[in-house]
């Protein structure tokens, strides 16, 4: 099992980029995938047609996300916290931590969260 640590700026407020990691309708505009979304602790939620999947543990608007993420039947919860800073000029410093990925699924995890998730995000709203 590997952790992950990461920054990313994105040029918005954290009560925009919140709306964008939490609003189903949102997140499809950024990500062009349909995605199931709540802000409801506890709900299930699915990401970019069922490769991401897990439950929703906390929400703190405009502050942090934590979910649960699925892998299969390992031992330990892999546990997504998500922290958004304000960083001046209306944007925002996402302070990602991602625990307990699989050995296996590191690497495209990873390149995920690089490209796909905060990648995308950024492009969106850059444009």
């Amino acid at each position: 099992m590997k952790d992950f640590k990461k920054y990313y700026t994105i040029p918005a407020t954290p009560g925009y980029v919140y709306l964008a990691l939490t609003n189903p309708t949102t997140i499809q505009l950024w990500s062009g995938e349909a995605a199931e979304m709540s802000t409801e602790p506890g709900s299930e939620f699915s990401l970019w047609d069922g490769s991401i999947v897990g439950r929703n543990i906390a929400f703190e608007p405009g502050k942090r996300i934590v979910q649960q993420w699925y892998f299969g039947d390992q031992p330990e919860e892999s546990i997504v916290t998500i922290k958004l800073h304000p960083a001046g000029d209306d944007s925002t410093s996402v302070e990602l931590r991602h625990t307990n990925i699989p050995d296996q699924d590191y690497e495209d995890i990873v390149d995920g969260w690089n490209t796909m998730y905060f990648g995308a995000l950024q492009e969106f709203y850059e444009e």
